[in-house]
């Protein structure tokens, strides 16, 4: 009862904090488009001391069909054109920025100029924006929306972009957006805040290069933790992360054959859960469609090899359920998901060691819903992980607690 209170308060709280913003009072007036990076520029940045044609023999000869890639680049840079133009054309002034120029500075003026910041490409480009759009991040409380144009629906189903037809036409979204016919929606985040002694994190590495390169250090001043936490999480201080979850926060070893030793806190309860696993997944209501439900979505034949393990697996009343299990995989993998807007965080333990004394207490759910999640590391070499992209350091005696805060939230421009 005390957690289902506190969720109707956060709602009160997200419907008070945006109460302000209505389609109709939006300006749009000047446009960040954040583009991805295409596979062929990426080859390109991989070898710059090649000539395209020494770059197009060097991937044919890796087995790469090059026909594709290349004709995927020109589909990616066309769209691309036609989503600038687009904004233009309502009267409005655009700067452009590579996936990788946005994300080598801190982009704090370009933030802090646009109205509206627009990935082109897929969700990875939208979750690199919606990053930098963070109030933490920017050290602002200026609310950026961002609105996604999936710049190739065919081969990505960009899950938090606008709907695939509007890569057909993307200048009647753009239309839409001028004249303030569409919709807000308000994305829950999770908030990381790091406990210790002494108030000082890690360098955290940027995952998004493909290759391990020390990203800027952006500060958030420590503070002290008051009495009944320090108590509580034995810590003296707390510093927050500056990045923002919108899908999940991952925390486990690197190599992902070595078990991860955690311990977790719920909604701050006196009982310490204590797991040997692959690692802690936890999710807002926009991640659930993706690892939340890779992780514990279960299969038709999953499904089949449940009712054939009855007693009566063979009755006919079960053997008609083994027939419609296809449908009943797709109900229980639907009922996995749960609003962007949910002011709940889901945590999900992966492969979770079920024998001899773990878990500990026997009763610790694998996947539950939650307000807050305290986590304390006994692991050799692992990683806190957020949305994929930003990697801490998370050893032995490391701790951090997970929530969410309404005037986090990202605002996104939604078209039906």
């Amino acid at each position: 009862m005390p957690s289902m209170l506190k969720s109707k308060q956060l709602l009160q709280q997200f419907s008070k904090e945006y109460a302000k913003y209505t389609p109709t009072k939006f300006k749009l007036k000047r446009a960040l488009v954040v583009t991805k990076l295409s596979r062929y520029e990426f080859e390109q940045l991989r070898h710059p001391e090649l000539s395209p044609d020494q770059l197009q023999q060097k991937l044919r000869d890796r087995g790469t069909d090059v026909e594709m890639v290349l004709h995927l680049h020109k589909v990616h840079k066309d769209f691309e054109r036609r989503v600038v133009q687009s904004f233009q054309d309502v009267g409005c002034e655009v700067k452009l920025s590579s996936r990788l120029e946005f994300r080598s500075s801190l982009s704090k003026d370009v933030m802090s100029w646009a109205d509206v910041i627009v990935p082109v490409g897929g969700d990875g480009t939208f979750l690199l924006s919606a990053g930098r759009a963070s109030p933490l991040f920017a050290l602002s409380q200026q609310k950026t929306p961002i609105v996604g144009f999936n710049s190739d629906p065919l081969h990505s189903e960009g899950r938090l972009m606008l709907p695939k037809h509007y890569s057909d036409n993307p200048t009647d979204a753009v239309s839409r957006i001028k004249s303030g016919d569409f919709k807000w929606m308000h994305r829950s985040r999770v908030r990381t805040t790091m406990l210790g002694s002494n108030g000082n994190i890690p360098e955290p590495t940027d995952l998004f290069r493909h290759t391990e390169v020390k990203m800027e250090q952006v500060s958030t001043a420590p503070e002290m933790l008051d009495q009944d936490m320090a108590d509580k999480y034995k810590a003296k201080m707390k510093r927050v992360l500056p990045y923002l979850a919108l899908n999940e926060v991952f925390i486990g070893e690197h190599l992902s054959a070595r078990v991860s030793h955690l311990q977790l806190v719920l909604d701050h309860q006196d009982v310490v859960n204590k797991t040997k696993c692959s690692g802690l997944c936890v999710s807002t209501g926009t991640g659930s469609t993706s690892w939340h439900t890779s992780i514990n979505r279960i299969t038709s034949r999953d499904v089949d090899d449940l009712l054939r393990s009855l007693p009566n697996g063979n009755s006919k009343n079960v053997m008609m359920l083994r027939q419609n299990a296809e449908e009943i995989a797709h109900r229980y993998n639907q009922g996995l998901l749960f609003a962007p807007d949910d002011p709940r965080l889901c945590y999900s333990i992966r492969e979770q060691i079920c024998v001899g004394v773990w878990p500990s207490p026997k009763s610790f759910k694998e996947r539950d819903f939650v307000q807050t999640v305290f986590v304390k590391s006994h692991c050799i070499d692992a990683n806190l992980v957020i949305d994929g992209s930003i990697s801490f350091p998370f050893n032995d005696g490391a701790k951090a607690l997970l929530e969410v805060h309404p005037e986090d939230a990202l605002l996104t421009i939604a078209l039906d």
